[in-house]
């Protein structure tokens, strides 16, 4: 096959594993991750080739359903942003120890310079962790070319693989040639009967072998060809790049002549061999990785012998933040191109909610309702409705995770903080929410927890909630007395309505659910073109 597709990186990774023959995508929506997901729902090549796509309650479930799928002899692939790695952390390690059977590739997006995250975390650092190879790729053509890769590597050496990209991997264009599509697995259950079962005995013996595994998956560090060694005549420094910082030094050489020698790592654990290799060569060493110094650390550790090592740790290169190529120049030594600030000829608008949200409204109910207690009492969580933090509204005083609105608003209610209020939206309820409130309800907890379900998850772009339909069930189902249970219209139309309720369950010595239910303004401005096109197309009668 020599057919050339514009795509994403996002895309590559998702085009490249249904070519490689992955019977299962497993999910949860979250920048920068989404479109991988996206876009195999959206592949008649998925659909035709029968290829499972869709979203899971949470990282964590998406994970164990796709090493259930591994399980059975299939290529699986899990995706998610580098906060859900934490989320899946649990059967992630696990895995490591359990080994694949089918192909299993865990895909992690990562956000330098927290473009919409909590942190910069850098998922190589779980990927060593749990003692399993990593793949970075630096453009999308190498994205596509990995997964293939990984996949094989994967079943050969029976263990999951991690491939680790960031932002401006997965949300930049570039061309990718595919290759030939390859079938489907068949169903074939694992040989050794005990290795899925992490009884102590049988995981230490387990563990021990992936122990003896780290020596292998160095030696396919070294033969892969995505760890590249390249000579360069000027000794006097010599360059370590990862991932998609090896495109920035590029940028920096438009006749791409570079005269320093230059490691690229694009696959971990790093081959010592080639690390000794430009350290032994040169006087000094550069090292530009997008996120952690993680590689920079091992190099001080590992090598140790006195000569100079730039990069994050000494301020060579910007501890925190996205590289760019800019930042790269200024590092080697080169003039600093960043140029003056652009003048501020409109007024900057910070995010907001949109115009009609529901969120406005119950927000305006709540704070109405809290207004004779002192502020500080509203713990909010991860989406859309977050943006009640800023003007016009300061409704809320807490966003740390997903689901840790409501186990918040206990330790507050347990610590005296009375009425104690947990904010949290319908998909964020399903993903992360649910234990928390069977903890609440176990200890007969005094806190009001205000479920707000827009019907959608809208932050990441309107993917149906695991919630939808079900958060009345679910409540009741783990305890929530109905008399304390209350569907909302968050509208004007029934501000007083609303503001009598909350005002009578902030009150109330005990687990309260209140649900401000309306679809988000702009799922169902979708929905309304949706119909009127399908109104519009002539009926075959």
């Amino acid at each position: 096959m020599d057919q050339k597709l514009m795509l994403l990186g996002d895309e590559a990774i998702a085009q490249a594993a249904i070519d490689a023959g992955m019977s299962g995508i497993y999910a949860y929506p979250g920048t920068p991750s989404t479109e991988i997901t996206e876009y195999v729902m959206q592949s008649k090549e998925a659909r035709s080739g029968q290829i499972r796509a869709g979203w899971s309650t949470n990282e964590k479930t998406a994970m164990e359903s796709a090493l259930g799928m591994s399980y059975t002899g299939k290529r699986a692939m899990v995706c998610m942003k580098h906060v859900g790695l934490n989320v899946a952390a649990d059967p992630f390690i696990n895995s490591a120890i359990t080994g694949a059977n089918g192909g299993l590739i865990i895909v992690s997006a990562d956000d330098p310079s927290m473009h919409s995250s909590q942190n910069e975390q850098d998922s190589r650092v779980l990927g060593k962790f749990a003692l399993m190879p990593v793949l970075e790729p630096t453009n999308q053509q190498n994205a596509y070319d990995m997964v293939h890769y990984g996949f094989e590597m994967s079943e050969k050496l029976g263990v999951p693989v991690l491939m680790r990209i960031t932002t401006r991997l997965a949300h930049s264009r570039a061309g990718v040639i595919r290759k030939e599509s390859r079938k489907q697995n068949e169903i074939n259950l694992p040989k050794d009967s005990g290795q899925f079962i992490l009884l102590p005995a049988i995981a230490r013996r387990q563990y021990k072998e992936l122990l003896k595994k780290q020596e292998i998956f160095e030696s396919w560090s070294l033969t892969s060809g995505f760890n590249v060694f390249t000579d360069g005549d000027n000794k006097s420094l010599g360059v370590i790049t990862t991932g998609i910082a090896h495109n920035y030094l590029f940028e920096n050489y438009p006749d791409r002549h570079i005269p320093y020698p230059v490691l690229k790592v694009a696959q971990y654990p790093v081959p010592k061999a080639l690390v000794e290799k430009i350290y032994n060569s040169c006087d000094a060493i550069l090292v530009l990785e997008e996120g952690y110094p993680i590689l920079e650390e091992s190099l001080r550790g590992f090598l140790n012998l006195g000569k100079t090592i730039h990069g994050r740790l000494d301020g060579t290169v910007p501890r925190e933040g996205e590289l760019n190529p800019n930042i790269v120049a200024v590092a080697l030594g080169m003039e600093d191109t960043h140029g003056k600030d652009i003048p501020s000829i409109v007024a900057s608008r910070p995010p907001s909610l949109c115009k009609g949200c529901p969120h406005i409204y119950s927000y305006n109910a709540l704070t109405e309702a809290l207004s004779k207690w002192s502020k500080g009492r509203v713990f909010s969580d991860i989406g859309c409705y977050t943006l009640g933090a800023l003007d016009p509204f300061d409704a809320i005083n807490t966003c740390v995770d997903m689901g840790a609105s409501i186990t918040m608003a206990k330790g507050a209610a347990d610590a005296g903080l009375l009425p104690a209020v947990a904010v949290i939206g319908d998909s964020t309820f399903a993903h992360s929410g649910i234990t928390g409130l069977i903890d609440c309800v176990k200890e007969k907890s005094q806190v009001t927890i205000m479920i707000l379900d827009n019907e959608t998850t809208a932050m990441t772009g309107g993917q149906d909630s695991s919630a939808f339909g079900r958060i009345e069930d679910i409540c009741t189902g783990v305890g929530v007395s109905k008399d304390h249970i209350f569907v909302l219209n968050p509208s004007p139309k029934y501000h007083q309505e609303n503001l009598a309720i909350l005002k009578q369950e902030l009150d109330y010595q005990g687990v309260s659910v209140i649900i401000p239910r309306r679809e988000c303004i702009q799922t169902a401005l979708k929905h309304i073109k949706e119909n009127k096109k399908a109104e519009s197309v002539p009926s075959e009668n």
